[in-house]
């Protein structure tokens, strides 16, 4: 069948995945599902045949493919009817590491991709809290640097690989007063002193383990910290795009698995003298399942196309989720229904599927909260931009011109309250041992109302000036009412609220988190 996105080479690498599956790993599912656990030999064993590392470069023993080899990958996994397996292997492969690759260290990956790729080591991710869950913005779990290490205490839940696995890539708050711009990555080994788990039991996903972590005063040497300090937020925002993108290629290629064995089942299944595929209600049931299938898989299709030319599609990858796995959940449940009470019996593969699709729209952000990232998009105008590459072109940044430093008489006398003196008290409060020689921002602040105005704020060589007006190009456009604005700054209203409400704009949000990162926060 002709496809304008794989080639003959996926296709034979798509033959290569489906045989290891069908050997390796289609035998043992029942016997993993019992035991609650995939046996690590099985990650080395796709280790020796390069699996793991597909999406990794030859540096670290990879072998830098493109991405629809990946897509070929998890097609496969999935369609093997044991989504514990790709649950495992997809959080290990494209989120415990991603960070490291994409932000980490030398040191960082040698030491955890090289492992990883070989299937030696197994990775997880923990970003959720029993109180925060997709909450990021207010993790409670923190890190206190004390000379070459960082004191880590809190817990974690829901940790896909966090029971079974070698290290885990921790989200957690480095500076606890900075909100969002506070958080940070910190790659952990299992088995420190402090460092505990609890194994969970789950409705589905049963052979991949899910743990919650507890550390307490857990010494992790400095060294371990992914990219920057204070950037893990952004981090995390941009890696949910890859997340979100291949929940919804496992959701797809899961749910064409169970179409197939429920249309084998109607086949052979006879009620009234005939095959149940002969009854003019559940063929037509299962064409309209068939085509709105077919319709979202060309939309993940197109997803992975956007991601693989490098675009940053929040929105679109956030509609792929949502749609994918929402479909997925339908149609495990129209299956289910198709095999009638043996449907109910374990001994049938629908009933692991149904269990194993209810989790997809929860994990990797609900379906709720993509409709709110989406409405953000479409209906409030927020942009999102990448990461990585405001990262990589910060150095790049300058002022256009020179602004001067506000005069004396603009400060308030006493503690700032309206948004002009909060704006004007910025020099005074930037904490100059965060600030390195490099960092250069420019920001347009569009405050309207009585108290605020237009100004320009700009960060170079290491000191801030502020200036009435709009001057030069901005790195940032801040918009807001005055009123919203001194709520923000003054500790008066929730800052992830008032950014997806659209009371508070910016044209870079990272770029504006990593700015107020910079300076003591003000309270009433």
């Amino acid at each position: 069948m002709y496809s304008r996105y794989f080639t003959e080479e996926h296709e034979l690498f798509r033959q290569t995945v489906r045989d290891f599956v069908q050997k390796e790993v289609v035998p043992h599912i029942n016997e993993w599902e019992e035991n609650e656990c995939i046996p690590r030999q099985i990650f080395k064993r796709m280790g020796d045949l390069g699996f793991l590392g597909i999406n990794f470069p030859e540096s670290v023993g990879g072998t830098d493919n493109d991405f629809w080899y990946s897509v070929v990958y998890l097609e496969e996994l999935a369609r093997a009817g044991f989504a514990g397996l790709a649950a495992a292997v997809s959080v290990h492969q494209y989120m415990a590491t991603n960070h490291i690759l994409l932000a980490g260290s030398e040191y960082l990956k040698q030491k955890y991709l090289v492992p990883s790729v070989k299937g030696e080591y197994v990775g997880s991710i923990a970003i959720s809290e029993p109180g925060a869950g997709s909450d990021v913005a207010n993790l409670r779990c923190t890190a206190r640097r004390e000379g070459d290490y960082y004191i880590l205490n809190g817990n974690k839940t829901f940790i896909t690989n966090g029971y079974y696995g070698n290290f885990v890539t921790v989200a957690c708050k480095t500076d606890p007063d900075a909100g969002v711009a506070g958080i940070s990555l910190i790659v952990v080994d299992q088995g420190l002193p402090g460092f505990t788990k609890t194994k969970l039991k789950k409705m589905g996903w049963r052979s991949s383990d899910t743990a919650e972590l507890f550390f307490d005063n857990v010494k992790v040497p400095v060294q371990n910290l992914v990219g920057r300090e204070g950037q893990g937020f952004f981090y995390i925002m941009e890696s949910f795009q890859l997340e979100r993108l291949i929940a919804g290629i496992l959701a797809v290629a899961g749910a064409e698995e169970k179409i197939r064995v429920t249309q084998q089942y109607m086949r052979e299944r006879h009620a009234f003298n005939k095959p149940l595929n002969k009854f003019q209600v559940l063929r037509h049931r299962m064409v309209d399942l068939i085509s709105e299938l077919e319709i979202t898989k060309q939309y993940v299709y197109h997803c992975c196309d956007l991601f693989a030319r490098g675009v940053f599609a929040v929105k679109e990858c956030s509609i792929a989720k949502m749609k994918a796995t929402e479909l997925g959940k339908t149609i495990a449940d129209e299956c289910l229904q198709m095999f009638g009470g043996y449907g109910y019996m374990q001994e049938y593969p629908i009933e692991r599927a149904y269990r194993d699709a209810r989790v997809g729209t929860i994990v990797g952000g609900t379906t709720e909260i993509m409709k709110e990232i989406i409405a953000k998009m479409v209906i409030d105008g927020v942009n999102y931009e990448s990461a990585y590459k405001n990262m990589k072109e910060a150095d790049r940044q300058t002022a256009s011109d020179t602004p001067h430093t506000a005069p004396a008489a603009a400060q308030s006398n006493g503690k700032p309250q309206t948004a002009r003196e909060i704006i004007y008290s910025l020099p005074a409060r930037l904490k100059t041992d965060k600030v390195k020689p490099e960092d250069r921002s420019v920001f347009h602040f569009k405050l309207s109302g009585n108290t605020g105005g237009e100004f320009t704020v700009t960060l170079l060589n290491g000191s801030v000036t502020v200036q009435d007006g709009l001057h030069g190009e901005a790195s940032c456009v801040i918009s807001a009412a005055a009123t919203d604005y001194e709520d923000l700054e003054l500790g008066r209203a929730n800052p992830q609220m008032m950014f997806m409400m659209g009371k508070i704009k910016v044209s870079n949000l990272n770029e504006v988190m990593k700015f107020t990162s910079l300076f003591k926060r003000l309270s009433t």
